[in-house]
């Protein structure tokens, strides 16, 4: 049983703020490490109730990779940092609280597979209630619909005691891979709360922490309704930049232009700028499709159908590149890869993450595994446990806990897990990409082209390659967006 740390002396000598946040994931686990980092006069508790996460937290191996995570934490840890699975201790001491709670996608019932989950959220608004014995500021840390404040504080006050809370909404804006870096240099700090004197005061309050290390400008304040859907309008914008120019991949395709040249002259118009213009098979992550699905959710329930349809076209064209993909592998191998070993490079939904959630290489890998294919995959932070795991979940499932639970493996007979690329493309018909991960753009292909069985077949879904040297050397190269390889002349064309 876990046992906590000593407090170090600090605490004891003085009256210390007191910040604990519920929920030791990718968000609530580094937003608290920094903030303990830039405020050393701050005591901040992570709790959970998960155990092992929480040992996670406090051995050398962290339950999640992020450059530069490790030094944070090791930096603060058992001396203004601190985890823990005494929930209810650490949010009766606290003066704010930020809630990390997971916030799925409901699988059943009204708004199935659209509509955000926030039973766990509610939980955790009936537990602070419960245990609070003095006024608090709760902060909406996860991603939530529009409203979601409005329903915490009817659960609050009507369970208050008499004890006062503020709720105020602090989305968080981390990109996966650059979290820490993200968190030390934010484009903004967005904090949103009620337009009343104590809901200013709270703003305040919270605003004075991260003024730490924020400059002032760069600390955005709105009213709740306005933080809670600028979060998901973010992601939505994103995800649509991304849709675009993989829509512009398919008919760069069609007509022998360059989806990188194409997004590189774009890219320099001031308007529109160069980021998230990268062709690519598809974009992944825990946030992109939920929350399109729950914006999608919300203008439904708010009788804005044509709003509705607008956003799921974002995600129809995502789930149209990943089966493209897929379809051009199987067209190209003379339409079959049944008995066929097909090397798979990357499983992360991007570099520098080992996070699987919603990534493009599960549909593909399933697309793949639908034709019979045998898959050999290599990922440098992504464990056989964890594809195998992702590769027999349902839909959505990764996002319930019985996600964080122990599972009896079930391995697929066509799947097998190694930790080289070179031997995941030993003796393969073909080799495909499916993430950006730094070390397969310097990998010895022409070691790779000896190993494999002829023709062989390099499918680029990342565009990471140099896709004329992979040529000369023999290979079959089809990269998204990119002129097509003269193979493909006689094939038949992509739906």
């Amino acid at each position: 049983m876990y046992t906590e740390r000593p407090r170090s002396n600090i605490c004891r000598r003085k009256k210390m703020v007191k910040i604990c946040c519920i929920g030791a994931g990718y968000v609530g686990g580094p937003t608290m490490a920094v903030i303990a980092l830039k405020c050393p006069s701050i005591e901040v508790v992570v709790v959970d109730i998960s155990v092992p996460r929480i040992t996670a937290w406090n051995s050398e191996q962290l339950p999640i990779y992020e450059p530069g995570l490790d030094e944070v934490v090791e930096q603060c840890r058992g001396k203004n940092l601190f985890f823990s699975t005494n929930v209810e201790k650490h949010v009766s001491e606290a003066d704010i609280i930020f809630v990390s709670v997971n916030t799925p996608t409901k699988t059943l019932g009204l708004g199935a597979g659209k509509a955000a989950d926030l039973t766990y959220w509610e939980s955790a608004a009936r537990m602070i209630a419960d245990v609070s014995k003095s006024d608090k500021i709760v902060v909406e840390k996860s991603t939530v619909p529009v409203k979601t404040a409005e329903a915490i504080e009817r659960i609050l006050t009507h369970n208050s005691k008499g004890i006062k809370f503020q709720i105020l909404s602090n989305p968080e804006f981390l990109a996966e891979g650059t979290a820490v870096w993200d968190l030390f240099n934010p484009d903004r700090v967005l904090i949103g709360g009620r337009e009343t004197p104590d809901g200013q005061k709270a703003i305040q309050a919270l605003k004075k922490v991260y003024a730490n290390w924020v400059p002032e400008e760069r600390i955005l304040t709105t009213n709740l309704w306005s933080a809670e859907l600028s979060k998901l309008a973010a992601n939505a914008l994103l995800a649509q930049r991304i849709s675009s120019i993989n829509a512009m991949s398919a008919l760069c395709e069609a007509t022998g232009a360059d989806v990188s040249q194409v997004s590189h002259a774009v890219g320099k118009d001031s308007r529109i700028g160069p980021k998230f213009l990268n062709a690519s098979v598809g974009f992944g992550g825990s946030c992109f499709q939920k929350d399109i699905l729950n914006l999608v959710y919300i203008c439904e329930c708010n009788g804005l159908a044509e709003v509705a349809d607008y956003w799921k076209q974002v995600i129809k064209v995502n789930d149209y590149q990943k089966n493209r993909f897929v379809n051009r592998i199987v067209s190209s191998m003379f339409n079959t890869v049944s008995g066929k070993k097909i090397g798979v490079l990357g499983f992360a939904f991007k570099k520098d993450t080992g996070d699987t959630r919603e990534t493009p290489a599960i549909d593909v890998c399933k697309g793949l595994l639908g034709d019979m294919a045998r898959l050999s995959i290599y990922d440098p932070q992504v464990t056989d446990d964890q594809i195998q795991k992702d590769l027999t979940m349902n839909k959505f499932d990764w996002d319930h806990p019985v996600h964080l639970q122990p599972m009896s493996p079930i391995d697929i007979k066509q799947v097998s897990v190694v930790w080289d690329a070179y031997e995941a493309a030993k003796d393969a018909h073909g080799l495909c990409i499916l993430t950006e991960w730094d070390e397969f753009k310097i990998l010895d292909y022409q070691r790779i082209f000896d190993n494999m069985q002829k023709p062989a077949f390099v499918f680029d879904g990342c565009n990471v390659v140099n896709v004329g040297e992979l040529r000369e050397i023999g290979f079959i190269v089809y990269s998204i967006g990119k002129p097509m390889d003269p193979w493909f002349k006689d094939m038949p064309a992509m739906a």
